[in-house]
């Protein structure tokens, strides 16, 4: 009979300490800490601490050493020119990020369809590289109000004058203190002083036309002076009253003076006028059948109207909207980039089956499209509405000086309180607080949706 001896069983091994798992972790906290140093220490220097001394600084007054506590807050809202810089910001907000959103994708969609796809699309993006100094400088010189300078208003002339014409004689008067000369009217016309009736022969001297600006065509107006009128008709000539060189008579036509042609003369009686006529390369005129009676021969105001300068893009009513189309010039290519690429990423087998199921591209563009890319929207948007929040250098170089004020944003109001003849660094300070409070919630939503993206 055997008997069997009870076994042991094994005892789990004792687990390890702590330590030696927590060394190798504090070893690469502090060799990521080492990488990460000298980031944080930048950060600080360069953003949280002037951050906290704006903060500090706005709480006294311009000298910095009287507490004021929240005065400067209260002083600038109470500021003119600060309240025209928030109603400005407000529009560059609600206005720049939304175009240049409906822009970028506009041109991301087109652009897909286009062959030279990637020429356009450096092409568009290339104004990128423009410093936003370069940028304002080129639009400065763009916007200028002489058409010989400013390209746009050379445009805008140029359509102009083809459309509506414009007059040969925009600086063209009478000569003063002549009896029976002509008279000017309140609205820059000229009438003859006494009465003309049928049968009567008139000349019409002006001044104030350079022999240069005459037209090509222009002849001399002597002969035209010369000729004898029917009984029923008036005559006449309308001419350049000097001489060049000398000589030669006031109020009498010379054999060396040069009619004014294309000039336009009508006939009035009792305030209707009842004849109208264009002066011929001589500057001669004639109206025939005229009833018996007193007239008075009017030059309107038409001939002698200045020449269209085009638009005044830099006046205090388009300097913001021309500094705005500055801003979407620069920053087009970099909205249909990124939104290009959130079009690259979408599902092509939804388009496909939303083409088979008979949709056109405008419904696939509104109910599918859209809606896929509206995270990147989003983003793109939120970017831009944070750096408009920010736009300093195209305000501060396209708007001229008497305009600065109508054109100002928060960025810049703040540097003139500071440091452009203000001198008020507590008001200029509260006013960058201002402006920090301002982009921190949209700094955050894009963090945020990023995140989210991520997930």
């Amino acid at each position: 009979m055997t008997t069997s001896t009870p076994v042991k069983e094994a005892s789990p091994p004792a687990a390890p300490g702590p330590a030696p798992l927590r060394r190798p972790r504090r070893r690469r906290a502090a060799v990521a800490l080492l990488f990460v140093l000298p980031a944080l220490l930048l950060l600080g220097a360069l953003v949280v601490y002037p951050v906290l001394f704006s903060m500090g600084r706005s709480l006294f007054d311009a000298s910095g050493t009287r507490f004021v506590g929240g005065d400067n807050y209260t002083e600038m809202f109470r500021d003119p020119a600060t309240l025209k810089a928030i109603r400005n910001t407000a529009i560059w907000v609600v206005v720049a990020p939304t175009l240049l959103t409906g822009l970028g994708l506009i041109l991301a969609v087109l652009v897909e369809k286009v062959r030279w796809a990637t020429a356009f699309k450096l092409l568009l993006f290339m104004p990128m590289a423009v410093s936003f100094l370069a940028a304002g400088i080129i639009f400065r010189l763009a916007y200028d109000h002489d058409p010989d300078k400013g390209v746009l208003n050379a445009a805008v002339t140029g359509v102009h004058d083809a459309f509506a014409g414009t007059s040969s004689y925009p600086g063209a008067r009478a000569r003063d203190g002549r009896d029976g000369a002509l008279v000017e009217e309140a609205d820059g016309s000229y009438r003859t002083g006494a009465g003309v009736s049928p049968g009567d022969t008139v000349a019409l001297g002006l001044v104030g036309v350079g022999p240069d600006d005459l037209p090509s065509g222009a002849k001399a107006a002597y002969g035209a002076a010369g000729r004898d009128a029917a009984d029923d008709e008036v005559r006449g000539v309308v001419y350049l009253d000097f001489t060049p060189g000398g000589g030669g008579e006031q109020g009498r036509v010379d054999r060396s003076e040069s009619g004014l042609p294309e000039m336009t003369v009508e006939a009035v009686r009792d305030g209707r006028t009842v004849a109208s006529t264009t002066t011929g390369d001589d500057g001669s005129f004639r109206f025939a059948g005229l009833a018996d009676g007193s007239y008075t021969l009017r030059l309107p105001a038409s001939n002698f109207a200045p020449p269209y300068e085009g638009v005044s893009w830099l006046g205090p009513a388009l300097v913001t909207p021309a500094i705005i189309g500055a801003y979407l010039w620069i920053w087009t290519g970099f909205a249909m980039v990124l939104i290009g690429a959130g079009l690259s990423s979408l599902p092509r087998d939804a388009l496909e089956a939303a083409r088979m199921d008979g949709a056109n591209e405008w419904q696939i563009f509104r109910r599918i499209t859209v809606p896929l890319l509206a995270p990147v929207l989003t983003v793109v948007f939120i970017t831009l509405v944070i750096n408009v929040m920010k736009v300093f250098d195209l305000v501060y170089i396209i708007a001229p000086g008497p305009v600065q004020e109508d054109a100002t944003v928060l960025a810049t109001q703040m540097w003139l309180v500071s440091f452009g003849g203000g001198n008020n660094q507590g008001l200029g300070s509260a006013l960058g607080v201002l402006l920090l409070l301002l982009v921190v919630p949209a700094m955050v939503f894009n963090v945020r949706r990023f995140k989210r993206s991520q997930r």
